[in-house]
């Protein structure tokens, strides 16, 4: 069965990556993996007690930093931060007291080597322990280091290496606590309970206990736990946590409502149309937490690369050394400049800020509303060069009125028309399916040998005769269903669509950015080029079927082999487009399951300028990435070089190490609080 604990502690992606290869090895558990950004370990096990046990006891060997928590849902006081910092305080003391105070000789040795220990025993034991499985860090480095630099004389510059990586560790550790926090309060939208009725009495239970059809009470400043239609009240909603939307929202009874929301000023009754598992809700929730699973090509570069960088390091060291003692003639001079390379080149400020970037701006995507599954379909989604978009439900609001009836048998009435087009449409998921049932007011029977053409409509058989509801003239300029007795027209439904008031900024926006805009409907050229007149898209194509929005698709991506093009859709039938296109974008609330699950971005609001918006956290996250990575690796190389020509000391390498990893850290969250609506 599934289990996770909470695990503290733990700043270092790579001694994430080296612990998760340790405890994998457990014997009775599986499909372990350890989520960095959310500090939680995920894993298979039939003895949940048994495998955690095994779980702190290699923990505590590997990475005696790290603590696991089996209740991680709880905050706990972070007591190893004050003990690194104490730690800190008396290793420091005691070295001064070795360097500065007139002492013998062998208590300067006993005073330096005890401070030596304190300040560093966590780098030395975890540098070692993994040596011996195989493993190479910046453990070692730093290890080497300081025992190098003590070697030839170098003391004080030895405790300086520990000392000022310890000062950055705990920055670099208070860094990402913060940005950690940061991210988990954009999206910890989850309910910690919910009220339900029993017996005329409110009782409050989890929300996984809540069964479909339940009543349930939200009364103001609660979050709604579950989906649901409101039976009950009228209230305003702060929808800000699923939306992005900071104006409330007016909800009132009839009125479907969102689990994640929070009911501001009244009480209101919710009869629950959907269990917790799936809620609005815990689907957004379980898109969040899979998203770190789905990596880029540059985050999973950036981690290839680090397995094999500090043996890389350690080599190149050497040969630095052997270069400068060949030139210089002076072993010391040598050995202290190779070291000077080795605490230079740790490959923190990679390791840490380009996970960490990717994930802020997922984290920043989510709380406007806009979820991304992973940070390749974020990387991809910058680059999109051209965005197709479905039309009904998409631009506009699939929500259809009937306009008018027409009847072309004098012996059916407007009510007759209207049910003979329930009794096929009762098997559709089309939206002008549900408009036509919504007038029906007759208890539906049963029909025969129903069969949907795909584009067309459906066909069926009532009372022995042959039906067909649908469309099967495309030369009109109304939205309309035809209702066919024997292949007779025996009816027309002419219905009404609105267009979504901000589909029209959503183009503007893409076009704004050179991004083409394409509108691809099933409706005939007069409906398709009056919307897409309205809206301001660059290209219509009407009249297509599910296949040929498809199609469409398949050939673009053959003729343009270096472009990415979006899709954005609603419905079922736009479930293969969403998957074929290069990024897959659908719509939260009405979109079906099948659309939501085949996309890589789902806009929770079903609002279309999200799709700019997308775009515009893309790209500030890659530049956020590539700026880290361009900074990191010029800080760094400048170093080396000034370390290699003997210009800067050790102090300076800690500096480039652990300091450019919190200029990375801190540079990285920037693509957390990046607003894509205020800039252009």
């Amino acid at each position: 069965m599934n289990n996770s604990v909470g695990i503290e502690g733990l700043n270092c992606p790579n001694c994430a990556k080296a612990l998760e290869g340790e405890l994998a090895k457990i014997d009775g558990v599986k499909n372990l993996k350890i989520d960095f950004i959310h500090s939680k370990i995920t894993f298979e096990s039939e003895n949940f007690q048994d495998s955690v046990n095994k779980i702190i006891e290699i923990t505590k060997k590997v990475e005696p930093n790290a603590t696991i928590i089996v209740e991680h849902n709880k905050k706990k006081f972070n007591k190893n931060l004050i003990i690194d910092i104490i730690t800190l305080i008396i290793g420091a003391g005691i070295g001064c007291c070795a360097l500065f105070v007139p002492l013998p000789i062998w208590a300067f040795w006993v005073l330096f080597v005890l401070s030596a220990l304190i300040l560093g025993y966590k780098t030395y034991y975890k540098a070692i322990i993994l040596l011996f499985k195989g493993i190479i860090n910046e453990n070692l480095l730093l290890t080497i280091s300081v025992v190098g630099a003590s070697s030839i004389g170098q003391n004080m510059e030895g405790l300086m290496v520990i000392f000022l990586y310890s000062i950055g560790k705990i920055f670099e550790g208070l860094a990402i606590d913060k940005s950690r926090k940061s991210i988990e309060n954009l999206t910890n939208l989850q309910p910690e309970y919910a009220t339900i009725i029993v017996d005329g009495k409110e009782e409050k239970v989890k929300p996984e206990q809540v069964t479909l059809g339940s009543t349930i009470v939200v009364k103001p400043g609660e979050r709604v736990a579950l989906d649901g239609i409101v039976m009950e009240g009228k209230a305003s909603l702060n929808t800000q946590s699923l939306t992005g939307e900071s104006r409330p929202a007016i909800i009132q009874k009839g009125d479907k409502i969102l689990s994640g929301t929070i009911v501001l000023d009244s009480v209101l009754s919710i009869k629950t149309t959907s269990v917790y598992e799936n809620s609005t809700i815990s689907k957004i929730m379980n898109l969040i937490e899979n998203a770190t699973e789905k990596k880029s090509k540059t985050e999973t570069l950036i981690s290839k690369i680090t397995r094999w960088y500090t043996l890389g390091v350690i080599i190149i060291a050497f040969v630095v050394f052997g270069i400068v003692w060949l030139v210089e003639n002076n072993f010391n001079t040598a050995l202290y400049r190779g070291l000077i390379f080795l605490v230079v080149s740790c490959p923190c400020a990679f390791a840490i800020s380009v996970p960490l970037s990717y994930f802020s701006g997922l984290g920043n995507a989510s709380r406007q509303g806009i979820l991304i599954k992973g940070s390749n379909y974020l990387d991809a989604c910058a680059k999109i060069d051209t965005v197709a978009f479905d039309k009904t439900g998409t631009l506009t609001t699939g929500i259809f009125s009937v306009n008018k009836i027409i009847s072309f048998d004098k012996n059916k009435t407007e009510e007759d028309i209207i049910y003979l087009a329930s009794l096929g449409e009762q098997h559709s998921l089309h939206p002008l399916a549900k408009s036509i049932l919504a007038l029906n007011k007759q208890k539906l029977k049963k029909v025969q040998n129903v069969k949907e053409i795909p584009g067309e409509g459906i066909q069926f058989e009532f009372q022995e005769k042959k039906y067909f509801v649908g469309r099967r003239n495309n030369n009109v300029k109304n939205t309309m269903v035809e209702l066919f007795e024997n292949d007779v027209k025996i009816g027309e439904i002419i219905l009404n669509d609105t267009i979504k008031e901000n589909s029209f900024e959503a183009c503007n926006s893409l076009k704004n950015m050179n991004i083409e805009t394409i509108m691809l409907s099933g409706d005939s050229k007069e409906i398709a080029n009056n919307v897409g007149t309205q809206v301001g898209v660059q290209k219509i194509m009407a009249e297509l079927l599910p296949q040929d929005k498809y199609q469409f698709i398949e050939n673009y991506k053959e003729k343009n082999p270096k472009k990415i093009i979006g899709y954005v859709g609603d419905g079922l039938n736009d479930a293969p487009s969403l998957m074929l296109a290069d990024v897959g974008i659908s719509m939260g609330i009405n979109g079906s399951p099948a659309s939501i699950e085949a996309s890589d971005i789902v806009l929770v609001d079903d609002n279309p300028n999200k799709v700019a918006q997308a775009v515009k956290i893309s790209k500030k996250t890659r530049k956020i990435v590539w700026e880290n990575i361009i900074i990191s690796a010029g800080i760094k190389v400048t170093f080396l070089l000034l370390g290699t020509l003997g210009i800067t000391g050790m102090p300076l390498a800690v500096f480039a190490d652990v300091g450019v990893t919190l200029l990375a850290v801190l540079n990285s969250m920037r693509a957390l609080y990046y607003n894509p609506q205020k800039s252009k």
